[in-house]
């Protein structure tokens, strides 16, 4: 048996918002119809047209937390890869980042990620002095690992705590953005895009079943519904029985043997440089082999970064696209 994959790993890994280390969401707000959908995924919002929303020189997001620049925020620190989403989305770039998400291919590709500035000190501990050097109008962040951040930056620039739990928090962040920097037409576009994708996946919905596992080493967590953005996803697209069961809790290899698991994604937490996937240190373990996705080649490796850290309409829909690829190749 597995032992539980920490909060702290899931942290080092930049994946807070990935494994059980988010805060319960709060209403929606009128400008944000996607708000609206069930969250059992049976909505009638997909036939609706995305309006953009209106420029504003302050917003107060789903969880109440107000959010007034100043100005129109052109200068804006990522601190976690939401951030760095919703701006590709909005067709802007950050000023610095901690995040390697823009390095993906469908953001900027490498070349033109490794011209964005980093911020030192990681995802756990940003430095204060490395953010404001950029003279930022806004600096994005998770609220459970950056709110600590807020007394150092404030009266020097606008901090923005971000917690997302589902795909709809993330366009309602989305459009709050988008209100701010004046970029309503472009966020009406990726809310639509990603809309029209998760509409055809859910018409083309399999009845396999699937599973989302994180791990380092042979320990390892299930991504779930509440807890993790992607995983939020998969109830619409596929049979997906698994449950939050909390900061400490994970699933057994026992119990996912179970569940005849037809599709099996890993996310493979690496830390100080490229090493053997998750995928490939779990086949040691006799009960991984048994499972039938392992046993029919249906294990497919895909990026955290996109997968875990991400969060947005783009990673959304990227997450959206292999996986409904991956689902129709499973048993061929």
């Amino acid at each position: 048996m597995s032992r539980p994959l920490t909060t702290a790993l899931r942290r080092l890994a930049a994946l807070a918002a990935a494994g059980a280390l988010l805060a319960a969401c709060g209403q929606g707000t009128p400008a944000d119809p996607g708000r609206k959908d069930r969250a059992d995924g049976a909505s009638a919002a997909e036939g609706l047209p995305v309006k953009p929303v209106a420029p504003a020189d302050s917003v107060t997001d789903a969880r109440g937390v107000e959010v007034a620049p100043g100005k129109k925020p052109e200068r804006i620190v990522c601190l976690v890869a939401l951030c760095d989403d919703m701006l590709a989305e909005l067709g802007m770039r950050p000023t610095a980042t901690n995040s390697a998400l823009l390095s993906h291919p469908e953001f900027l590709g490498g070349k033109e990620a490794e011209k964005i500035p980093v911020v030192p000190g990681g995802f756990l501990s940003p430095e204060v002095e490395a953010i404001l050097s950029h003279e930022p109008d806004l600096v994005i962040g998770l609220e459970d690992t950056h709110g600590k951040l807020a007394p150092a930056l404030k009266g020097a620039t606008t901090f923005w705590p971000v917690q997302p739990e589902t795909w709809q928090d993330s366009i309602g962040y989305l459009r709050d953005l988008a209100a701010l920097t004046g970029r309503g037409e472009q966020a009406a576009a990726a809310e639509t895009r990603f809309r029209e994708k998760l509409a055809d996946a859910r018409r083309a919905r399999s009845g396999r079943t699937a599973l989302v596992v994180f791990g380092s080493d042979e320990n390892f967590g299930v991504a779930t519904p509440g807890s993790d953005v992607a995983a939020g996803l998969f109830p619409e697209i596929a049979d997906y029985p698994w449950k939050s069961r909390g900061v400490e809790g994970t699933y057994s290899l026992e119990e996912i043997l179970a569940r005849d698991v037809d599709v099996l994604f890993v996310e493979t937490i690496s830390f100080g440089g490229p090493g053997k996937k998750l995928s490939e240190k779990m086949a040691k373990n006799p009960l991984w082999a048994q499972i039938p996705a392992v046993r029919n080649g249906d294990v497919v490796e895909v990026d955290p970064e996109v997968w875990a850290k991400g969060r947005g309409t783009r990673s959304l829909g990227i997450v959206l696209d292999e996986a409904t690829a991956a689902l129709r190749r499973a048993g061929r």
